[in-house]
């Protein structure tokens, strides 16, 4: 007997032994898919991990279905690699194989309802909506569930597909689907027998009659003839014609061609395309690096050689992306695959172009914007090793492909807490993450940023990782002049126009006035976090969670950023049906509106999460900005990130308390960093930049370290506060988060569970605590957090907490609270 053991596409921590015939044993390999059934009806998408003959002892092995692929798609230091993440980061591994293959390959079967055979129906009994799904069984074999939904037009049909089946009207069945199309495109070709003279007058002699007809074979020969000779020109094979540009460069339609075919003058045939495809030309410019940019590149390679992860700390502007495409040409040239890794999809837009500019079409992008069918090209490419993805660059998802030769990994802009998952499971840093997954090829990599996190600048200064620096700026520019504005000062002389002081309307003034550009930044969007009432007080808070509501004046609603409920902006008070409502506090759209009013004649922008959705939505704003056809951007931290636009002069920071006094212990060091990443968009050309930080509180440390660009001095003050109050990097942290609906159960349980932590721990255990927005979509929430000294064997102490969790679900009273594992949480 032989069996194969498989991963589902579930939240299931173990893996599952199924059988197969001793042929399939021969033909299944590891890494490839097989459709297996589990549970009473469902087929799912497994993935074949090992090939065995050991029965399983606790139940009897169900049979595959089918083998879904001809050849692995998943690689075995991939399940390696998934099986760490999965053991690190305490979640099941059915959560990594879910979240690291792209949907459309985890084929999902699908339900389709037919008629029993041998049934009798008395149609006499049959409700009206019974009726209506039974006539449309008689005239097609079988229906899904989105068929029914249609014929009744009513989205409830449960109960109507249940009755039917208690009557012994209907079965269901599951059907595997597969969702991934390759892109195909039609093209025409000239019938093999009009090729000699002969067949020309003959073909002439049938159109002289359809003229319309006449025109487009034409114009089809002149195309032929246009591209053979621009492909003999450039030393390449001849493209096809496509029918679409055939129909556009004849002002056509589509159906004259399909007449021609069906004369068989024309013959159609289709080729696959893929369908993110770069056609534009390699620059020819040679990059030349500074003295600097030299000593840091040789630097690297010196730590290269005794180490496997470096940290490239250079300040904003000092051309840290140079020094990435000197590195990936000396990998490209040995054959290596590369992976680079940003935190923002919106930082792809801007990169992507210059790679690409360098490196031509050897550049694959794999991010959530790009639909199923696009991520599944890359995949193949990468798996087929093909040379249009031999330099990959992604948000942290693009760290799960299949790479079978990958030499070197950048992660830029190392610090950004969007590099940690946060929901849902696997709840993976893709920073450290990658540095696993390199040492598995024997890669190197190189962490780059120029405000590192205290852990990654701790690994450095103590000798784990190498540490490159570079202090100047590229071409000598000089770092921007930060001044700091006291917005107590300013509203108690009256020199505040709504959110703007008198120094920062100049400032913008002056710098649109030279033809330059400005940045404003404020962390929130919507226009203004909170509604209140004069009268009573009342704020509408969201029915769901314990947040108020944001307003957002251009569509004129409230609306929850946790949960996404909306409601019309109230012209009265709910408590007290007063009137008077005003907004406190303000966001994005707030500014754009102000500065509409300010500088009534400038063209100004908008860039954060509601003017970003589209597929294309970063690029059509970075390139209106970089195309100097928007003047003043505001935007959130999208913006402070690795952008680089030459023509800003001017940055402005409306609110610098905004996250200075989150109840956070990386509060401080992420104010620092965010601070410094904005200013650093300021003057990255000739020109020094100038960046206005308006603040309440302008003698706090972190905001003096900021206009001093004093880094070293923010990480000695944190490192000193985290060894005090037990934070990373001194201590791993675990947080342990509780949910249910029904507080009292919540409370207790939580408290069960902190007291079996706290006398099995020999370590700190703080809570059970609320956090500050305590219930999301009607589940409350408590935190437990597990703080493990480095001493203390981490592997050990997972096992321990694992146990206790383990006791925790076999609790009859507590199976129904939702726990969640948060390791190094962020």
């Amino acid at each position: 007997m032989y069996f194969v053991e498989v991963i589902l596409p579930l939240s299931l921590a173990k893996t599952f032994t199924y059988s197969i015939s001793e042929a399939e044993s021969h033909y299944l390999k590891i890494g490839m898919r097989v459709a297996v059934p589990f549970g009473k009806s469902k087929i799912y998408t497994a993935l074949a991990i090992e090939i065995h003959q050991n029965k399983p002892a606790l139940y009897e092995a169900k049979e595959i279905q089918q083998i879904l692929d001809e050849r692995p798609i998943v690689t075995k230091i991939q399940i390696s690699h998934w099986q760490w993440i999965a053991s690190y980061y305490m979640c099941a591994i059915g959560d990594v194989y879910r979240g690291a293959m792209p949907s459309a390959l985890l084929l999902e079967s699908e339900t389709l309802i037919s008629q029993k055979t041998d049934s009798f129906v008395d149609t006499s009994l049959l409700s009206d909506d019974e009726f209506l799904v039974y006539e449309a069984l008689q005239q097609q074999s079988s229906l899904k569930v989105q068929d029914i939904i249609a014929i009744l037009n009513k989205k409830n049909i449960f109960p109507v597909i249940q009755q039917l089946i208690d009557k012994n009207i209907l079965v269901l069945q599951e059907e595997i689907q597969e969702t991934y199309k390759p892109k195909l495109i039609r093209y025409v070709k000239l019938n093999s027998r009009y090729d000699s003279n002969q067949g020309l007058t003959d073909l002439l002699e049938t159109l002289k009659n359809a003229n319309k007809q006449k025109e487009i074979v034409m114009r089809y020969f002149q195309l032929s003839a246009a591209e053979n000779s621009k492909a003999r020109f450039e030393n390449r094979i001849t493209m096809p014609i496509t029918v679409k540009k055939l129909v556009d460069e004849t002002n056509s339609s589509a159906a004259i061609i399909k007449a021609l075919i069906e004369k068989e003058i024309f013959e159609e045939y289709f080729l696959q395309q893929d369908r993110v495809n770069f056609t534009g030309k390699i620059s020819e410019f040679e990059l030349l690096l500074s003295a600097e940019q030299k000593k840091a590149l040789v630097a690297i390679k010196n730590v290269f050689s005794q180490k496997e992860v470096c940290l490239l700390h250079g300040v904003t502007s000092s051309g840290k992306t140079e020094i990435y495409i000197k590195l990936i040409e000396e990998y490209l040239e040995n054959g290596k695959q590369i992976l680079y890794l940003l935190p923002e999809i919106a930082l792809t837009t801007q990169l992507v172009g210059r790679l690409r500019n360098y490196f031509g079409n050897k550049v694959a992008v794999f991010h959530s914007k790009y639909n199923n069918n696009e991520r599944i090209e890359v995949w193949n490419q990468v798996l087929q090793k093909s040379e249009k993805a031999q330099i990959v660059i992604g948000a942290r998802s693009a760290l799960f492909l299949p790479f079978d030769n990958l030499g070197f990994i950048i992660v830029d802009e190392e610090h950004e807490q969007t590099f940690k998952q946060a929901d849902p499971a696997p709840r993976y840093h893709a920073r450290d993450a990658a540095i696993v997954l390199a040492h598995s090829f024997k890669a190197k990599v190189l962490l780059g940023s120029a405000t590192p996190s205290i852990e990654t600048y701790f690994n450095a200064k103590t000798g784990k990782f190498g540490l490159v620096e570079i202090t100047k700026r590229y071409g000598n520019v000089l770092m921007p002049n930060i001044e700091l504005v006291d917005l107590k000062e300013k509203y108690f002389r009256k020199k505040m126009t709504g959110h703007f002081s008198d120094i920062l309307i100049e400032e913008i003034t002056a710098a649109l006035s030279m033809g330059e550009q400005v940045i404003l930044f404020q962390n929130r969007r919507g226009y203004s976090p909170i509604i209140e009432c004069i009268t009573c007080g009342h704020v509408p808070h969201c029915q769901q969670c314990d947040v108020s509501l944001t307003y957002h004046k251009h569509k004129n609603q409230l609306r929850c950023h946790y949960c996404g409920y909306t409601m019309a902006k109230p012209t009265h008070c709910q408590a007290c049906s007063s009137v008077d409502l005003t907004t406190k506090g303000f966001g994005t759209e707030q500014i754009e509106q102000e500065l509409c009013f300010l500088f009534p004649n400038s063209k100004i922008g908008r860039m954060d999460q509601d003017t970003t959705r589209g597929k294309f939505g970063f690029e059509k704003i970075i390139d209106s900005f970089k195309n100097r056809e928007i003047e003043i951007l505001v935007g959130t931290q999208m913006l402070a990130k690795g952008l680089d636009f030459d023509n800003v002069s001017l940055v402005g920071v409306m609110n610098a308390d905004n996250m200075l006094y989150h109840p956070d212990f990386r509060a401080f060091e992420r104010t620092y960093q965010m601070l410094t990443q904005v200013a650093g968009r300021a003057g990255r050309s000739e020109k020094q930049g100038k960046v206005i930080i308006q603040t309440y509180n302008p003698d706090h440390n972190t905001i003096q370290q900021v206009t001093t660009n004093n880094y070293e001095a923010m990480f000695d003050e944190q490192l000193y506060d985290r060894k005090i109050y037990k934070y990373p990097p001194y201590y791993k942290i675990i947080k342990v988060t509780l949910k249910q609906r029904d507080f009292e159960k919540l409370k207790t349980g939580s408290m069960w569970l902190y007291q079996v932590m706290s006398q099995n721990l020999n370590m700190p255990v703080l809570g059970p605590e609320e956090p500050i927005i305590s219930r999301i979509r009607n589940e409350y929430i408590r935190v437990i957090v597990i703080k493990i000294p480095l001493s203390v064997s981490i592997g050990n102490t997972k096992i321990t907490i694992q146990k206790m969790l383990n006791s925790f679900e076999a609790v009859s009273q507590f199976r129904s609270i939702k726990t969640t594992l948060n390791i190094d949480f962020y």
